[in-house]
């Protein structure tokens, strides 16, 4: 069974930058591609980027894009998110996923084991 533990939230101002990480642990013998999503309260929960199993294909997400990348660490099995230039509405829980396949996706529904998120707050 692999559990996943995100790390690296916290409160940064307007145009500062955070890094999150997470770690999955257990039985990760499986090749499979892993993503972040974020919520709001009140909105639903939003893809923000994934990366394929090896590292090598990513997929960022239209509230990433120019900001946001993501990284892959295979060895310690753990990705990574760099966000720069974050804005009060980047303001959510993020949430690092696994996926069923090797391949970075966008789809909620294409992931079925989930970490319990960390908290990023953006103030102006």
């Amino acid at each position: 069974q692999v559990q996943l533990v995100e790390s690296g939230g916290g409160s940064v101002q307007d145009g500062g930058s955070l890094r999150l990480s997470c770690v999955a642990s257990g039985r990760t013998d499986r090749r499979y591609a892993m993503g972040w999503f974020r919520q709001s309260p009140g909105k639903e929960r939003e893809f923000v980027a994934a990366i394929g199993w090896s590292g090598a294909s990513t997929r960022i997400g239209d509230v990433a894009k120019g900001r946001f990348t993501v990284s892959r660490d295979t060895g310690k099995n753990t990705i990574f998110l760099h966000m720069s230039n974050l804005k009060p509405e980047d303001t959510a829980m993020y949430y690092c996923a696994v996926a069923c396949g090797g391949s970075p996706s966008d789809d909620f529904f294409d992931y079925n084991l989930w970490g319990p998120g960390v908290q990023v707050t953006v103030s102006s």
